[in-house]
């Protein structure tokens, strides 16, 4: 089983692209889990939602893994919850730290900022220096992650052929 990883800043096309990828490869995908949380709660997010938002995200990960067909595809994993919780809080919970040492992905498939972004009441940064700070932030991650990652640009179509060869070529490595 081979779990891969959209990531990137938000209005990046992450979602689309994941549900995308599971459909053409016949596998599940993982909502980003904090879209589901926060749909629910009804105030402003706080500093210690973001530790209810990794577990939530972990445990349907878990549980989807023993549903997906060869891939699991991730809208998302706990690098992000770091991002904006030191973003936002200037720290990161240790518990979150430690899961992203401990967990494995095979591919990062980074989203870059060329899609308009589109107005979302969950979406914080609309602004063009804030897109790309974020994206120089993921930029890193992948960067430092020693895990094999890609670039996606482009329109849906060409960001699905791009993830799909990178996908290959994971695939032929292994051979």
């Amino acid at each position: 089983m081979k779990k891969i990883v959209v990531i990137g800043p938000e209005s990046t096309g992450k979602s689309t692209l994941s549900e995308q990828l599971a459909a053409h490869l016949h596998t599940v995908w993982v909502p980003e889990y904090a879209r589901e949380y926060l749909n629910q709660l009804n105030r402003p997010y706080e500093e210690a939602d973001l530790l209810a938002i990794a577990r939530g995200q972990i445990e349907t990960e878990d549980r989807l893994f023993h549903q997906a067909n060869r891939f699991l595809i991730c809208d998302t994993d706990l690098y992000v919850i770091k991002v904006w919780s030191e973003h936002k809080y200037g720290n990161c919970h240790p518990w979150i730290l430690h899961q992203i040492a401990r967990r494995h992905y095979d591919l990062y498939i980074l989203t870059y900022i060329d899609i308009p972004w589109t107005y979302d009441p969950q979406r914080e940064h609309p602004q063009p220096e804030m897109r790309e700070y974020f994206f120089r932030v993921y930029l890193d991650i992948v960067i430092n992650s020693q895990v094999p990652w890609i670039l996606v640009k482009g329109n849906p179509t060409e960001r699905l052929q791009i993830a799909l060869n990178a996908i290959d070529h994971l695939l032929i490595s292994e051979t």
